[in-house]
């Protein structure tokens, strides 16, 4: 009867508690639909191909789903150490470059994308077996035709050897048959090109995908701890009435917000600075740009984490409560930080994602480490993170106006 008791006190409890009954069941159906519009655009991979001087044979040929191929040739620069295929990747965004000098192809990927550099791969193996199946079937269906020649040759010989003596027919055997013998290899195909250059802008043929998730997953770490620690402390500090006694004194609201962050700012350098050097040191991760670039990204990171976890945590009366906003703030971001190709999904999603603080800082992550990218290149990227960061600052203090009593 005390267990039923219990049962029933515990029931009433969650009945009374609207939002933990929205979140226990309308959660997993929001995450559950993302997913299926997330992955079903996943498989949608698609990879831009610059080419010069490429066989057009071979071009028509690498033509499969998610392949753009654009064909350079008539653009001007043509440096002989490879120049022009990192200024056409990297001016144009695009995931490789292929070119042909003879019977030599040379294809410079990107590198950044595993899936495209995949792609592109694949596009060109099957091109070229494609080609190669052609080419064999017309050397066949050449010698096919020659030797059906030769058939007709020799019947005719043969009735002229019944007609003859025996050494006119030998004589008249040994001046027909050399004719048709040459006339054999005069079909002659030109094979496709096999010899085949592979080279990496950024990253090498070792490179695995968990090299690209790298860039995502420190701002990802860093983001959710952030927005769960600097939370879950402002709403304890509420809950206990602290809060509440630092507003009846004559300290302003933006100043209880500018300490907040201040002081959980301090612990986000700290936390930024073992986060970069645990991936440097232990996953050797090879940074290609600055390695303070991406301690200010990580920084800007964790400042929008803190001032949208001190924004959220106004809505919530427990730490409980708190930690049901993770599956409608956390988890998206990490769908839209770029572990799923963003260019792949539906035009509405893309919306979506551009409406997330982690976006903004993954790509700019990725462009510093991958490519090596500078503060102009990144500058819009920072740019959406400060925005971001002023309005959670500004919603914050606004909020906080409820709290005053005094």
């Amino acid at each position: 009867m005390r267990t039923w008791a219990m049962t029933r006190r515990v029931l009433t409890e969650l009945l009374r508690d609207k939002r933990t009954l929205a979140l226990m069941f309308a959660a997993p159906l929001l995450i559950l639909t993302l997913m299926y519009f997330l992955f079903q655009g996943a498989n949608n991979t698609n990879a831009d191909l610059a080419v010069r001087s490429v066989d057009a044979d071979l071009v028509s040929a690498m033509q499969i789903d998610g392949m753009h191929i654009h064909d350079v040739t008539a653009s001007k620069g043509s440096d002989a150490d490879g120049g022009t295929a990192r200024q056409v990747i990297r001016d144009q965004d695009y995931d490789g470059y292929l070119e042909q000098s003879g019977d030599s192809l040379t294809l410079t990927l990107a590198g950044t994308d595993q899936t495209k550099s995949g792609l592109i791969l694949q596009s060109l193996k099957s091109a070229q077996t494609t080609l190669s199946a052609k080419a064999a079937s017309a050397t066949i269906a050449s010698q096919a035709a020659s030797l059906k020649q030769l058939e007709q040759k020799v019947t005719e010989l043969s009735a002229q050897l019944l007609a003859l003596n025996a050494g006119k027919q030998t004589a008249s055997s040994s001046q027909s048959a050399s004719p048709s013998t040459s006339s054999s290899g005069q079909q002659s195909q030109r094979n496709p090109s096999t010899t085949v250059t592979v080279t990496y802008l950024y990253g090498d043929a070792d490179s695995t995908f968990f090299d690209t998730l790298v860039p995502i997953m420190m701002g990802f770490v860093i983001f959710f701890f952030v927005f769960l620690i600097s939370g879950i402390a402002l709403l304890h500090e509420r809950t206990t009435g602290t809060l509440a006694r630092l507003l009846a004194t004559p300290i302003r609201r933006r100043e209880i917000v500018n300490g907040y962050l201040f002081g959980y700012g301090i612990v986000a350098i700290i936390q930024t600075v073992v986060v970069v050097s645990y991936t440097l040191l232990v996953f050797k991760t090879e940074i290609l740009g600055s390695l303070w670039t991406v301690m200010l990204i990580n920084l800007m990171v964790a400042a929008c984490a803190l001032t949208l976890g001190l924004l959220i945590s106004t809505f919530a009366r427990t730490e409980f409560q708190m930690m049901q906003f993770i599956p409608i703030i956390v988890i998206p971001q990490i769908f839209f930080s770029g572990i799923i190709s963003v260019d792949s999904m539906p035009r509405w999603l893309q919306a979506v994602a551009h409406a997330m603080p982690l976006f903004w800082g993954s790509h700019a992550m990725s462009d510093v480490v991958e490519k090596g990218a500078g503060l102009s290149q990144i500058a819009p990227d920072l740019g959406v993170l400060a925005a971001f960061i002023v309005v959670f600052l500004v919603l914050n203090v606004l909020v906080m106006r409820k709290y005053r009593r005094v």
